[in-house]
């Protein structure tokens, strides 16, 4: 197939455009910039223009990851303005670009979050849970909504509602792995919120999946693209530690969080239990379903290693 990406140039885009690639798709770069270069593949799009189907005209697939990153900036005002923004009217944008398509795509694959649901304490959740009203929560809504004029033209829509993404190049486990290799890690806070997180050969498994399935109309709505695993922050630092060799003693305090994330504290010292109940449902395996397993492979897989020694 033909599988437009936004953001493809983040650690999930690259990932996922070099994994559909080796599966012999061909990969259409939706960029930002206005010179894109035809030759390796990209077509400019504009999250903020009015709607062009052009981008997108002859793709069977669109994967749209792109957005300000969570974690790249202090949350102020007016970066909280551009996280917002960035999802739901470059999402709006896109959906109602591919509505005006006269031959329009088999699937849209759009990201969401599991902030969705907010802080769920020790309560498992589920794609059925409602979600929060919180910051977060509510973005995530705005932003599941905002491929409406997708769905309304008759494009079946999946809602990729991510987990923590483990990868050794980047993401937040390249941010954590210099404090955890220097032996200063530790938990954050109490140490007893629930962290969800999948590796990244699970994840790249897992959009294939769904994509296969929406294409067919069979899997539309809501996925949530976590582990089956979902571990105590305290278990999730003890298990970084082992598989790096290093002491995990030091909890980070939750004031020292706010002194350095601000508002985005709070998503650091929340809980959530979530579980990826439609995936597993539909027959999807995990190959590092637990913590220890996925931070292995993901370590391997940040030094190159082949995959067949990523788990070990």
């Amino acid at each position: 197939m033909r599988i437009a990406i936004t953001g493809s140039t983040g650690m999930i885009g690259t990932a996922l455009s070099a994994a559909l690639t080796e599966d012999g798709h061909e990969i259409v770069r939706l960029v930002r910039h206005t010179h894109p270069d035809e030759a390796a593949g990209e077509r400019h799009w504009s999250p903020f223009g009015d709607p062009d189907p052009k981008p997108y005209e002859g793709c069977d697939v669109v994967v749209h990851l792109a957005g300000a990153g969570l974690g790249d900036k202090r949350w102020s005002a007016a970066y909280k303005r551009e996280i917002r923004e960035s999802r739901v009217h470059g999402t709006d944008t896109l959906a109602r670009s591919l509505a005006l398509l006269t031959e329009r795509p088999k699937a849209l694959l759009s990201a969401s979050a599991i902030g969705f649901y907010g802080d769920t304490g020790t309560t498992p959740v589920t794609e059925e849970s409602p979600g929060s009203e919180d910051f977060l929560g509510a973005v995530c809504r705005d932003w599941e909504t905002a491929t409406k004029p997708a769905e309304d033209a008759g494009i079946p829509v999946a809602h990729l509602r991510n987990g923590v993404v483990l990868g050794g190049s980047g993401g937040a486990l390249a941010r954590m792995l210099p404090f955890f290799k220097a032996g200063i890690g530790g938990p954050i806070g109490s140490g007893r919120q629930y962290f969800s997180f999948i590796g990244m050969a699970d994840y790249l498994a897992a959009v294939k999946h769904i994509m296969a399935l929406t294409t067919e109309g069979t899997m539309t709505g809501a996925v949530n693209v976590t582990g089956p695993l979902p571990v105590t922050n305290r278990a999730f630092t003890k298990a970084l530690g082992h598989v790096l060799h290093r002491p995990t003693v030091m909890p980070v305090p939750g004031f020292a969080l706010r002194v350095m994330f601000g508002e985005m504290a709070h998503e650091l010292t929340g809980s959530q239990r979530v579980l990826p109940a439609r995936l597993t449902g539909s027959g999807f395996a995990f190959t590092t379903p637990d913590a220890r397993a996925a931070l292995a492979a993901a370590l391997a897989r940040g030094r190159g290693e082949p995959a067949e020694n990523q788990a070990s």
